[in-house]
C-alpha cells in the first residue's frame, strides 16, 4: 500500500521500535543508563547466513522513532512507511517527488519547479510545514550530509518511514518537525535494468531516467550496486497560460506586466529638488517612461506619464520546471567475519547539473546604489538619478532593464559523495548488540551566475560624459577624460548602440562551496532485567561529529561590510566556519502492567540526550512515552519531548550578501500615521512602489556580533490504533500533535520586515528598513537572529485495509490525511507589540502554504501478472491575504486586508502494469494529474515563481509515462 500502517499481520516479518518523550525530572534518571555502552544502530540489514538464529538476533530491525529492538510494530511512534512496490508504482523519478506529497508535508519546501531562488535540482522536505532545517533526514539511521533527497539514489531504497513527532531525545538536533529515513535494501541477487520516459500533454518537459542495479549474495557476505542516470528537461513559464505573464492583484483587478514594449523603463522626479518638481509638473506627472518606437538620444518630449502596463513582463523568461542532469552511483556491502561481528559499509554518489534562467538584468538606480550624473551627454532631463555610494545621497529614482543582453542564468554542478563503513555484532550469546560506525559525507557545489554587470564600470559609464572636439562621446569632463570608459545611455538601454558597451561590462560570477561532515558513533542495545510485566530494555550510545563549511568566491561580488558589491543585482556571501558536537544518549523501555482486566500491556518509553555543542554550549533533551494496549486490537499512546536546533555554519558564518527580494512594500498609497515604517515617502498618495523587489542584505549571526541560541521547545503527540480482530488486513489511526518552538533562528525576510514596522512603530525591525529620501527603498537588512516564537497544531489521520482476496484479484486500499488546527508565528518576541502571523489555512510568502486538510488516498489492485494504482492527492481549501488588517497581509498590491479564496484541489494519478514472465521484464504504464488541473493564481505581487505556489500545486499539467524493467 501507498503508505502504509503497520498491522498486526505484519508482526511475526517487522521487527519493532518505540520512543517518545519527557520532562526535566527524568534527566537524572535517565543519566544512570549513559553508564551502558551503546545502543543498536538504526534499520541494519539482515545478513543472509548459515546460521539463521545467529543472524536474526545480531540484526534485529529498529524502526524509526526508537533505538529499541522489540516484538511489537504499533508503538508509541506515529510512524508512516512507504514501501518499494508504493514508491515503484509512483513512477517518479526522484525521491522528493515522492515524499513531498505526504499530508505531512506544508510550507515553502524547495522542489525543481522553484525557479527564482531555487535551480539547484535539489528537493527538500518540511514536516508539518516547520522547514527543512527543522526535519531530519536519515539514510539507515545515518545523517545525510546534504539535505536534498533527490541525491540519494532511488534504486538502493528498500523504503521509506516517515516519523512526524520531535525526536531529540532520540536523533539530536533537527529532529522537531520529525524524521524521514530512507532505509537500504537489505539484499538483491541478479541483475536489474529500468528504463522510463515522461511527458506532458503539452510534449514537454520530458524525463529520461535509466537505471542498472545488480547484486549477489554469499555464504558470509552480500554485496549490491548500482547506476542511474536522470535527465529533465526545463519547461519555460511561456509555455502556460497562466504563467506566461507577470499578473498583479491591483485595486482588485489583476493587471498584467508588461502590456506595452517599455525599452527605456521608467524615471521618477521624487527627489524633491527644485528641478525635479519642475519636471514633474512639465510632465504632469512624476514618474514618466520612454515612448515606444524611440531610437536616438530621446527628448523630454519623448517621455509619456507612467501607467501599470508600461511595466515590464519579466514572467516569460523564466521556469516553471528547472533543468537537471543526474548521475548517481551507490554499492552496499557487508561480511560476516564471525558468527557474531559482521562489517558493512554503505557509500553513494551523486552529481547533479542544474539551472535556473530568470529575466534579464534590472538596473535599480537607487537600489543598486550607482549614480546617473545630471551632467551626463545621454541625460534628457539634467537632474541625477540614483545614489552615490560614497555619500549615501540619493535622487531621484530611475528603473530599467538591459534586455538586449539576454537572459540571466545560474547553473549549478553538485557533487555528492557519502561514506557510511561500520562493524556491529552481539556480546557472546546475550541480548546484548552492539555497533560501531564512521559517517562521512561531502557536498562541493560550483554556481556560474551568466549575465552580470561590472558595477564600476556601469557607474563609470552613466557619470559625467562630454562630446569631444571630434564629436565622440566620452567619459568624464572636457580636459579630463576617463580612460577606457565608454558612456552607456542608459535612457537608451536596449538601443543597438548600447549592446556593445553592456557586453563589456559582463561579468559571469562563480562561487565554488564545501560542506564536509565527519562522525563517529557507538551504539548497544539489550535487556537488562525481568519485571513482572516484561523485561526491560535499555539502548545506549555515544558520538562525535564534525560539520564544516567554507565558499570561495572572487572578492568583487563578494559584499563588503556594507553587502555593496562589485556586480550589479548580484552578491555572494563568503562563508568559512565549522563545529563540533559530543553526544551522549540513553534510552529504556519498561513495562509496567500485563494481562490484567483492562491493561493487555502499558509501557513506560524513557528517553534523554546530552549535546555539547562547540558554538552554543550543551543542552540535554528528554522524552516520556506512553503505551496502553486496553485490548489486543486497540493501543492508546501519548508521547512528550523536548526538542531542539543548533544554528548551522550558514546561519553562523555567512558573510553579508545583497541581491533583489520579492517584498510589497505596505507604504503604497501613503497618506500617514506609519512615519517610522514610511520614512520620507510622500503623503499624498502617490507613492507605489516600482515593481515587486527590493534590495535585500543578508548575514550570518557572528558577523553581525550576535550569539545564537539553539531552538528549543516541546512536542506532544496523542493518538490510538485500531486494529479489530474482526476485520483481518484493517488498521486505523489518529494522532493529535502540538509543537511549541521559542528563540526561533531565521533569516528575517525583507516581505516580514516591512511588515512588522510597519504594524508597529517601536519594533526592533524598523531599524533593518532603509530608506532613500525619497521614500523608495534603498536596501532592508536581513540578518540571522533569534527572535520569534511558533505554535503549530493538528491531527493526523490513517486507514488501510487489505481486502479479502476475490476472483477480480487483490486489493488494498489506503488513506492519510493531516488537519491543521494551529501555525503561529510571533516574528519578534522581543516586541510587546509583534504581530502574531496565524498561518493555518492560508499562503504567505514568508512561510509558504497551510490548507486546513490535506489528504493522499491509493487503490491498488493486482491480478496474476497485471496490477494497477490509483493514487489521489488532495490539497484543501486555502486562502491568500487576511481581512485582518493588524496581519499586514494582503492579496492586493494596493489595498489592504484584501481576501482572495482558494479552492481545494485534488489531483488524480494512475498505472498499470504487465509482467512479460518468459521475458522477465515488467511494463507499465502511468498518467499523472490525470483531469489536467492547472495551478490556482496567486498572484506575482504575492509568490516568487509562476503566479502561484509551485510547492503545493503541479505545473505542467496531464504527464504521461511508461517504464520497462528487465531482471536477469
Amino acid at each position: 500500500m501507498y503508505p502504509r500502517h503497520r498491522t498486526r499481520s505484519d508482526r511475526s516479518s517487522c521487527p519493532g521500535f518505540s520512543a517518545r518523550l519527557v520532562g526535566t525530572t527524568l534527566q537524572a534518571a535517565i543519566a544512570l543508563a549513559l553508564l551502558g555502552t551503546c545502543a543498536t544502530s538504526q534499520a541494519q540489514d539482515t545478513p543472509k547466513d548459515a546460521s539463521a538464529t545467529e543472524a536474526k538476533t545480531l540484526d534485529a530491525v529498529t524502526v524509526t522513532g526508537s533505538r529499541i529492538r522489540r516484538v511489537d510494530t504499533e508503538t508509541a511512534n506515529p510512524v508512516v512507511t512507504l514501501d518499494r512496490a508504493a514508491i515503484e508504482a509512483t513512477g517518479k523519478p526522484t525521491l522528493g517527488d515522492l515524499v513531498q506529497e505526504l499530508p505531512s508535508i506544508a510550507g515553502n519546501a524547495t522542489n525543481p519547479n522553484t525557479n527564482s531562488g531555487g535551480g539547484t535540482g535539489a528537493s527538500t522536505v518540511s514536516l508539518r510545514g516547520l522547514g527543512d532545517k527543522r526535519t531530519l533526514i536519515l539514510v539507515n539511521g545515518v545523517r545525510l550530509a546534504y539535505n536534498d533527497v533527490n541525491a540519494i539514489p532511488a534504486s538502493m531504497i528498500e523504503r521509506v518511514e516517515v516519523l512526524s513527532d520531535g525526536a531529540s531525545a532520540v536523533y539530536g538536533s533537527d529532529a522537531i518537525g520529525g524524521v524521514v529515513n530512507f532505509i537500504l535494501r537489505d539484499h538483491f541477487d541478479g541483475v536489474q535494468l529500468s528504463s522510463d520516459f515522461g511527458t506532458s500533454k503539452r510534449s514537454d518537459g520530458n524525463r529520461r531516467n535509466f537505471a542498472l542495479t545488480a547484486g549477489h549474495t554469499g555464504s558470509n557476505y552480500s554485496v549490491i550496486a548500482g547506476l542511474s542516470y536522470n535527465d529533465i528537461d526545463a519547461v519555460s513559464a511561456a509555455a502556460r497560460p497562466y504563467s506566461k505573464d507577470a499578473l498583479y492583484l491591483t485595486d482588485g483587478v489583476p493587471v498584467k506586466q508588461g502590456s506595452s514594449a517599455t525599452p527605456g523603463g521608467s524615471v521618477n522626479f521624487n527627489d524633491g529638488s527644485d528641478a525635479a518638481t519642475a519636471l514633474a509638473a512639465a510632465s504632469g506627472c512624476s514618474r514618466v517612461t520612454l515612448n515606444p518606437g524611440v531610437t536616438g538620444q530621446p527628448g523630454p518630449g519623448d517621455f509619456h506619464c507612467y501607467h501599470g502596463s508600461d511595466s515590464y513582463n519579466y514572467q516569460p523568461y523564466n521556469l516553471l520546471q528547472t533543468p537537471q542532469k543526474r548521475t548517481n552511483a551507490f554499492v552496499l556491502g557487508k561480511y560476516q567475519f564471525t558468527p557474531s561481528v559482521q562489517g558493512y559499509v554503505n557509500a553513494y554518489f551523486s552529481k547533479t547539473k542544474s539551472s535556473s534562467v530568470i529575466a534579464p538584468i534590472p538596473v535599480f538606480a537607487n537600489g543598486d546604489n550607482f549614480l546617473v550624473s545630471s551632467a551626463s551627454v545621454y541625460n534628457p532631463f539634467g537632474v541625477n538619478f540614483g545614489t552615490d555610494r560614497a555619500t549615501g545621497t540619493s535622487y531621484n529614482d530611475l528603473n530599467t532593464r538591459a534586455t538586449v543582453l539576454g537572459n540571466r542564468s545560474y547553473q549549478y554542478n553538485t557533487y555528492n559523495l557519502q561514506v557510511n563503513p561500520g562493524l556491529r555484532g552481539a556480546f557472546g550469546d546475550s541480548t546484548w548488540q552492539w555497533s560501531t560506525d564512521i559517517n562521512y559525507g561531502r557536498v562541493r557545489q560550483i554556481s556560474r551566475n551568466n549575465g552580470f554587470l561590472d558595477y564600476a564600470q556601469f557607474n563609470q559609464a552613466v557619470g559625467p560624459s562630454f562630446r569631444d572636439t571630434d564629436g565622440t562621446v566620452r567619459c568624464g569632463s572636457a580636459g579630463n577624460a576617463v580612460a577606457g570608459c565608454t558612456p552607456l545611455d542608459i535612457f537608451n538601454l536596449n538601443a543597438p548602440s548600447s549592446l556593445a558597451t553592456l557586453q563589456s561590462m559582463i561579468v559571469n560570477p562563480t562561487v565554488s562551496s564545501v560542506y564536509t561532515v565527519k562522525q563517529w558513533e557507538a551504539n548497544a542495545n539489550g535487556n537488562l532485567f525481568d519485571l513482572p510485566a516484561g523485561t526491560v530494555s535499555l539502548a545506549t550510545g555515544v558520538s562525535y561529529r564534525k560539520e564544516s563549511t567554507s565558499t570561495q568566491a572572487d572578492p568583487l561580488w563578494t559584499g563588503d561590510e556594507n553587502g555593496l558589491c562589485g556586480v550589479v543585482e548580484f552578491c555572494a556571501s563568503t562563508l568559512a566556519g565549522g563545529f563540533n558536537v559530543k553526544e551522549a544518549y540513553a534510552e529504556a523501555l519498561v513495562p509496567l502492567l500485563s494481562d490484567l482486566p483492562g491493561i493487555r500491556s502499558l509501557n513506560l518509553t524513557l528517553g534523554s540526550r546530552w549535546s555539547d555543542y562547540s558554538t552554543v554550549g550543551s543542552k540535554t533533551n528528554s522524552k516520556v512515552a506512553l503505551e496502553w494496549r486496553p485490548l489486543d486490537d486497540l493501543l492508546l499512546r501519548g508521547t512528550v519531548s523536548q526538542v531542539f536546533r543548533a544554528p548551522n555554519t550558514s546561519e553562523l558564518y555567512a558573510g553579508v550578501a545583497g541581491d533583489s527580494a520579492t517584498a510589497n512594500d505596505p507604504c503604497n498609497g501613503y497618506t500617514g500615521g506609519h512615519d517610522v515604517a514610511c520614512a520620507n515617502v510622500p503623503t499624498d498618495g502617490s507613492y507605489r512602489q516600482a515593481d515587486g523587489q527590493v534590495s535585500g542584505k543578508a548575514s550570518g549571526s557572528v558577523l553581525a556580533g550576535y550569539q545564537l541560541k539553539p531552538e528549543t521547545g516541546r512536542s506532544y503527540d496523542i493518538g490510538l490504533v485500531y486494529d479489530p480482530h474482526w476485520l483481518d488486513g484493517l488498521s486505523f489511526s489518529v494522532d493529535s500533535w502540538k509543537i511549541n518552538l521559542k528563540d526561533t533562528i531565521s533569516q528575517v525576510s525583507a516581505q516580514t520586515v516591512l511588515n512588522q514596522c510597519y504594524a508597529n512603530p517601536a519594533s526592533a525591525f524598523c531599524a533593518l528598513v532603509h530608506r532613500n529620501g525619497n521614500g523608495t527603498i534603498n536596501y532592508v537588512a536581513e540578518p540571522t537572529v533569534n527572535l520569534g516564537k511558533l505554535w503549530a497544531a493538528g491531527t493526523d489521520v490513517g486507514l488501510a485495509y487489505r481486502f479479502p482476496e476475490t476472483a477480480y484479484g487483490k486489493f488494498a486500499a489506503s488513506l492519510n490525511g493531516t488537519y491543521v488546527k494551529r501555525y503561529d508565528i510571533n516574528p519578534d518576541t522581543t516586541d510587546p507589540h509583534s504581530v502574531v502571523i496565524h498561518n493555518a489555512g492560508i499562503y504567505t510568502y514568508s512561510y509558504g502554504n497551510f490548507p486546513r486538510w490535506r489528504g493522499l488516498g491509493t487503490l491498488n489492485w493486482s491480478m496474476g501478472n497485471f496490477s494497477a494504482s490509483w493514487r489521489l492527492r488532495y490539497v484543501g481549501r486555502t486562502q491568500i491575504g487576511s481581512s485582518d488588517l493588524t496581519q499586514g497581509l494582503s492579496a492586493d498590491a494596493a489595498l489592504p486586508g484584501i481576501e482572495r479564496k482558494i479552492g481545494a484541489y485534488v489531483y488524480h494519478n494512475v498505472q498499470v502494469a504487465y509482467k512479460v514472465e518468459p521475458w522477465h521484464t515488467r511494463f507499465e504504464l502511468g498518467v499523472d494529474n490525470l483531469a489536467d488541473k492547472q495551478p490556482p493564481l496567486y498572484f506575482a505581487n504575492n509568490v516568487t515563481n509562476a503566479n502561484t505556489d509551485v510547492a503545493t500545486y503541479d505545473l505542467l499539467g496531464r504527464y504521461y509515462w511508461m517504464r520497462a524493467t528487465v531482471s536477469f
